[in-house]
């Protein structure tokens, strides 16, 4: 399995507290778009966009356009009928002529919505396939009842085969039920539902990489990171996604627009950056990907910047084969200098970790972060996006190299803008004086925690000599991002933080503390359907962290659960004491990962961060229902239009946020869909 040193991490709840810079900065801008099922629409803005030069402007709507022609390669890797089913909806969604308004065709509307939402049939986040609210009979009369040259019927063959292929996936809830299985014991490869193998079992999937994998090679390939692996006449091989292999025609459209991409480049570094990524996805060769991300890695003077390909593992129980993903965006400078105190003092950060000095890094190279605003969303960013990134994530090209960190700041003043007054405080947090403590610092607070998690907590520690990057195997996404978030916790509440004005009092972290602690154990379980264990990484990390701190303080009544007028509350006695074991916490998962102790790092996951407790669920469940809050967010994205002159030449560039969420999925059917229905 790889090493998920990166990666994007899932905003801590999505039900932000509200907060005072919501209170001072709210303008007219409408951050909702729709509601449906769990999810709730939000728009972004992106200041500045108008004060970027014409250059860079059309340098953004190059690497746009070359983020938006991804789209349908993660609908295909997440379920290899998803572009079938989705294609099929949004004939029927459109064509249909019957009654729009009866039920089930509302019921099959908002089924659309979550496809779209999720990229495919499985919820985004929980994994789990969805349930139609409509019939199968209903379904079935709807589909042949359209013109059947907007369905995407096989050459050859007839509505009813299609119908054959895609009613079963639909309405047999045990058929691909999971999209990501993680439940231990199983084989977590013929009980998910992803598209990244074919025929192969997981004993067959781990036996083919080990025997690729040189132990004294000091610069390991990701193997396996963009291909689909796959058994054929009893043979087992990896079908490449490069230009003429798997997926070229999307390929093909990405890098005709990072060609022209290249042409407006802000500098010589950013062209070769560009040109190797080109370069890299028509030979599919990893060394070249590696690389490009080094070329990527330096390249800190650019104001534009992007990330654009195969890259986070999630969505691959084993955690090697990467999802496609895209974002576009630039450099929020004046933001920008809290994280260029950060990345200045990682030496110190390193230094000063409770962690054994061996797993330390005896010099911290090349760590770098800003602040930045999105531009576009796109693949595995899209619609629902993390709220910071940390890349590469090779192990060895972070330690020779160093990494970038960004925390995308206008997507958390979306998030924090939208859930202004919703009541979730009120509901779950203890008393008054640490609501308003939240007020006061909860968002500043969070954009730090993001900071610190990215910049220092994936690129602290290192690996002994001969450990395997993937020795953690099916653990390593969840320690991961637990390692980093703890790295990001202990150090909120140091003296340095107040010393390098990173926080404007010694008692603001306390806001994120007593968050991440009622988050951990209690809220974000209003995100886990009734009798189902934690599957997704970070909330199992997250869980892990509270439930871990809370068990190990018992004695000393560090943290509390408080029952008044028959609710819950999280009560946090001893601040101190909570960040010492969070640092306990954090030597022992850095001992995990630099050891490659799987067996320890199974224990402790599954131990903390896999089971709910089933009375506390349904509290929870039901006080949060009251709230009538969406406990899912993502985006539409802005609209980009060039303007042109009677030469052809681009003038300018301009942006709109006015687009729906049904008009933008549909136009991106339309213009952003370069892929066969089936990939074979």
């Amino acid at each position: 399995m790889k090493k998920i040193a990166c990666t994007m991490m899932a905003i801590a709840t999505l039900l932000s507290c509200s907060t005072q810079k919501a209170e001072t900065d709210k303008d007219d801008f409408n951050y909702s778009v729709e509601r449906f099922a769990d999810l709730e629409v939000l728009r972004y803005k992106v200041p500045g966009f108008e004060d970027l030069s014409l250059k860079q402007k059309e340098l953004v709507y190059y690497l746009t356009e070359a983020a938006l022609n991804g789209r349908d390669i993660l609908f295909d890797q997440q379920g290899k009928l998803n572009l079938a089913i989705r294609r099929t909806l949004e004939s029927v969604y459109q064509n249909y002529t019957g009654d729009k308004n009866d039920p089930e065709f509302k019921a099959l509307e908002v089924y659309l919505k979550q496809v779209w939402f999720s990229n495919g049939i499985h919820h985004h986040y929980s994994t789990d396939k969805f349930t139609p609210g409509f019939s199968e009979s209903f379904f079935t009369e709807a589909v042949k009842s359209v013109d059947p040259s907007t369905l995407p019927v096989k050459e050859g063959q007839s509505v009813d085969n299609l119908l054959s292929d895609i009613v079963p996936v639909i309405f047999n809830p045990e058929l691909l039920k999971k999209r990501v299985n993680q439940t231990e014991g199983e084989d977590l490869i013929l009980t998910s539902a992803g598209n990244y193998y074919d025929g192969v079992t997981q004993v067959e999937v781990e036996n083919f990489y080990n025997k690729m994998k040189d132990p004294n090679d000091t610069m390991p390939i990701s193997y396996g990171l963009n291909s689909r692996l796959v058994k054929k006449d009893g043979k087992i091989i990896e079908e490449t996604y490069k230009i003429g292999g798997l997926y070229t025609q999307a390929l093909e459209k990405i890098v005709y627009w990072l060609e022209k991409a290249a042409t407006v480049a802000e500098n010589d570094q950013q062209k070769a950056v560009i040109e190797k990524l080109i370069e890299y996805y028509k030979s599919g060769n990893l060394r070249q990907f590696d690389e490009y991300a080094i070329l990527w890695v330096k390249d800190l003077n650019s104001d534009i910047d992007f990330v654009n390909g195969f890259t986070e593992s999630y969505g691959d129980p084993l955690g090697m084969k990467a999802s496609w993903e895209s974002i576009v965006n630039f450099k929020n400078k004046e933001a920008s200098e809290r994280t260029h105190v950060i990345s200045q003092n990682a030496q110190w950060f390193e230094d000063h970790s409770p962690v054994d000095k061996r797993f330390k890094k005896e010099e911290v190279k090349g760590v770098s972060a800003k602040v930045i605003t999105a531009a576009i969303l796109a693949g595995d960013c899209y619609p629902a996006t993390p709220i910071g990134i940390n890349l590469p994530n090779s192990n060895w090209i972070r330690h020779m190299h160093g990494s970038k960190s960004v925390t995308i700041e206008n997507i958390t003043e979306a998030y924090d803008m939208a859930a202004h007054g919703n009541g979730f405080a009120e509901e779950f947090v203890y008393d008054d004086a640490t609501r308003e403590l939240m007020d006061k610092y909860g968002f500043q607070a969070d954009n730090l925690h993001t900071d610190l998690h990215e910049c220092l907590g994936h690129g602290s520690g290192k690996l002994l000599p001969g450990v395997d990057p993937d020795a953690l195997k099916a653990y390593g996404s969840t320690l991961e991002e637990t390692r980093a978030d703890l790295f990001a916790l202990y150090y909120m509440a140091d003296p340095k933080i107040t010393e390098l004005g990173l926080l404007p009092t010694p008692d603001a972290y306390k806001a994120e503390y007593y968050k991440y602690m009622m988050n951990g154990l209690m809220t974000q379980l209003t995100r886990i359907i009734p009798g189902n264990n934690i599957e997704e990484s970070h909330m199992r990390n997250r869980q892990l962290i509270a439930r871990w701190v809370y068990e190990k303080g018992l004695d000393d009544n560090v943290i509390e659960f408080v029952k008044r007028d028959g609710k819950t509350f999280v009560v946090i006695n001893d601040y101190e004491k909570m960040r010492n074991l969070l640092g306990e916490l954090l030597a022992e998962v850095q001992r995990i990962k630099s050891e490659g102790d799987l067996e320890a790092g199974r224990k402790l996951v599954e131990n903390y961060g896999v089971k709910v407790d089933p009375a506390l669920h349904k509290e929870i469940l039901e006080r949060y229902a009251k709230l009538n809050i969406a406990p899912y967010k993502g985006f539409v994205n802005p609209v980009y239009t060039p303007v042109y002159d009677k030469n052809g030449d681009i003038t300018d560039v301009t942006v709109s946020y006015d687009e729906g969420y049904a008009e933008q999925m549909l136009r991106y059917s339309k213009d952003y869909s370069p892929l066969p229905t089936y990939n074979e």
